[in-house]
């Protein structure tokens, strides 16, 4: 193994790859020796973002459409062959911010993610089966997606993310995969920075709620990710890191 490069030999598919987490997760996952098809949509720029990047493949594809799971493992397969690694940075699209009196806005969301999420790794798995590190990484939600008044949709938001891993983690315990979630905080995407202009007592409500004080950085959340892609975390499996910078004593998550 190459010197310092934890993650050398090993193949990822890391979807929404061009700005944000995703992008710090490619960059940290390439650091540290993979090969990462980096998926994000046509109007990404994702096909040259990475292009001056050694072992990253950018590929488009519209992750909301219906054939978009397939389209994701046809390139995996062409481009890498085995998968090792699967990051699942998956963002339904809402109509403005969730708060706890729109049920059903919430529902949707949820179901849409779920979809997106079963069919990425329906099609994934067929590639990881001969991987001798299988990892499945799902990220939850950012903070920002949810209103002041939101806060429980956004619990109810990490405990299905919660239950749709702990399922996945025991199919897959026989395959040698471990699947495990990231719940995210308040993080400084590019999506977020525009809400949080747009919306600054939001902004404050989350700085403040956070024990650390600030806002998290997509770096905070990609360093997670390696240790869960890593053998670091070899026996960690359907279980979930929440990376909000901890809950103030006054405020309740």
């Amino acid at each position: 193994m190459a010197d310092g490069k934890r993650l050398f030999g090993l193949r990822a598919v890391v979807t929404g790859a061009d700005s944000g987490i995703g992008e710090a997760i490619v960059r940290t996952l390439t650091k540290q020796g993979a090969e990462v098809l980096a998926v994000d949509s046509a109007n990404s720029g994702i096909e040259s973002h990475f292009k001056s990047v050694k072992g990253v493949h950018g590929v488009s594809v519209d992750l909301n459409a219906a054939d978009a799971a397939a389209k994701v493992g046809a390139l995996a397969a062409s481009k890498l062959g085995v998968v090792d690694i699967v990051v699942c940075n998956l963002s339904p699209h809402s109509e403005g911010l969730i708060n706890d009196s729109d049920s059903q806005a919430l529902g949707k969301l949820l179901e849409r993610k779920n979809e997106m999420l079963e069919s990425i790794c329906e099609q994934m798995l067929p590639m990881m089966k001969s991987s001798p590190a299988g990892r499945i990484i799902i990220l939850g939600f950012n903070r920002s997606v949810f209103s002041i008044d939101g806060s429980d949709s956004y619990a109810k938001s990490e405990a299905a993310i919660a239950t749709l891993t702990a399922r996945l983690a025991a199919e897959t315990a026989s395959l040698g995969i471990n699947v495990n979630y990231v719940q995210l905080g308040a993080i400084m995407t590019p999506e977020s920075r525009r809400v949080f202009k747009g919306n600054k007592t939001l902004r404050d409500y989350c700085i403040q709620r956070s024990a650390a004080k600030r806002l998290g950085e997509p770096v905070d959340v990609a360093k997670v990710a390696l240790f869960l892609a890593t053998d670091d975390s070899v026996f960690v499996s359907g279980t979930g890191i929440v990376v909000d910078g901890g809950i103030a004593p006054d405020e309740t998550r």
